[in-house]
C-alpha cells in the first residue's frame, strides 16, 4: 500500500502544465483560477484578446505568474492547428488539457439553419476535441501512475431530450448543441481506448446550470431564483463545483479513472421532466 494517501499528495497538481480552450470567461476561467490557485501553470484559450487580457490578470491576482494565454479559434481544423503550434511555441510538455469551447444556437425547428445552426456548433464542440488532441505532448513522460490528462467538458444536455426550454427564447431550440454535446460523450469513451494504452486519460464533465455567457440570456430573463428552484441542491453550480472536479481528474487521486461522463447539476436531472415545456407541432 502507498505511504502516503494523504489529500495534499492525491490531489497535488503544482507545477502541472494545463490548456484550457474557452478559458477566457465562464466555467473555463473557473477551472483555470482552480488550477492557477494550487500550483499549476495555465493557458487559457480564446478567440477574444481583450477577454484573455482581463482574465489573466484577474487570476494572475491570487496565483501570480501562473496564468497565460494564446489566442485561438478553434472553429476549423486550420484553427486547431494554429492553437497547437502556439501551444507548442511555448512549451514542450503538457499534462492536462481541457477542452471547454463550446458555443450553441437557438432556432425554430421548422427553420433552423444549417451553417450557424449545425456545422459551425459541431466545428467547435465536437471537431476541435479531435483536431488540438496534442497526444504528442501529453504522452511523453507519461506513465500508468502519472498519466496525461484530457477533460472534455461536455453538458447535462447531452443527456437530456428536451431542446426547447427556458434557457432560450420561445419557440426555438437547441437542437444541435445538444447533440454535439452528446457526440462530444462518445468521443470522450473513443479516446479513452485509444490513448489508454499511450497513458492518457480522457474523461467528460457534464455540467448543469452555471453562471456563464452560454446561459446567461436564461438567467437574466428568468432569474437565477426561478433555476435554484429546480435545484434539489437549492442552487445552481459554483466556482468550486467546477474547479473540484477538473482538479480530482487532473490529479493522482485520478489516475486510474478514463472513461467516465460525470455529472455536474446539483441533481437537477432528476426534475428536468417536471420542468421540459409543453410545445405543438
Amino acid at each position: 500500500m502507498p505511504k502516503d494517501l494523504s489529500v495534499p499528495t492525491l490531489f497535488d497538481v503544482k507545477d502541472k502544465i494545463v490548456l484550457i480552450t474557452g478559458g477566457g470567461s465562464g466555467i473555463g476561467k473557473m477551472m483555470a483560477a482552480g488550477f492557477a490557485q494550487n500550483g499549476a501553470k495555465v493557458y487559457i484559450a480564446a478567440r477574444k484578446e481583450k477577454q484573455l487580457l482581463e482574465a489573466v490578470a484577474d487570476i494572475n491576482r491570487t496565483s501570480p505568474g501562473r496564468a497565460h494565454y494564446i489566442v485561438a479559434n478553434v472553429s476549423s481544423r486550420a484553427g486547431c492547428d494554429a492553437l497547437v503550434a502556439g501551444f507548442k511555441a511555448r512549451e514542450s510538455k503538457l499534462h492536462v488539457l481541457i477542452n471547454n469551447s463550446g458555443i450553441t444556437w437557438g432556432g425554430p425547428y421548422n427553420d433552423f439553419p444549417e451553417e450557424r445552426g449545425w456545422d459551425n456548433i459541431f466545428n467547435v464542440n465536437v471537431k476541435s476535441i479531435f483536431y488540438s488532441a496534442l497526444t504528442d505532448l501529453l504522452s511523453a513522460g507519461a506513465t500508468a501512475l502519472d498519466p496525461g490528462r484530457v477533460i472534455n467538458i461536455s453538458s447535462t444536455a447531452s443527456v437530456d431530450p428536451w431542446s426547447e426550454g427556458p434557457l432560450s427564447s420561445h419557440g426555438n431550440g437547441t437542437w444541435s448543441y445538444n447533440t454535439s454535446k452528446a457526440a462530444v460523450n462518445h468521443l470522450t469513451s473513443q479516446l479513452a481506448v485509444r490513448l489508454g494504452p499511450l497513458h492518457v486519460t480522457v474523461n467528460a464533465i457534464l455540467p448543469g446550470l452555471f453562471p456563464s455567457k452560454m446561459t446567461a440570456w436564461g438567467f437574466n430573463t428568468v432569474g437565477e431564483e426561478a433555476f435554484a428552484q429546480w435545484q434539489p441542491t437549492g442552487r445552481v453550480g459554483m466556482p468550486q463545483d467546477i474547479a473540484g472536479i477538473a482538479l480530482f481528474l487532473a490529479s493522482p487521486a485520478s489516475a486510474h479513472v478514463t472513461g467516465t461522463h460525470t455529472i455536474v447539476d446539483g441533481g437537477s436531472r432528476y426534475l428536468s421532466m417536471a420542468a421540459a415545456p409543453a410545445t405543438k407541432l
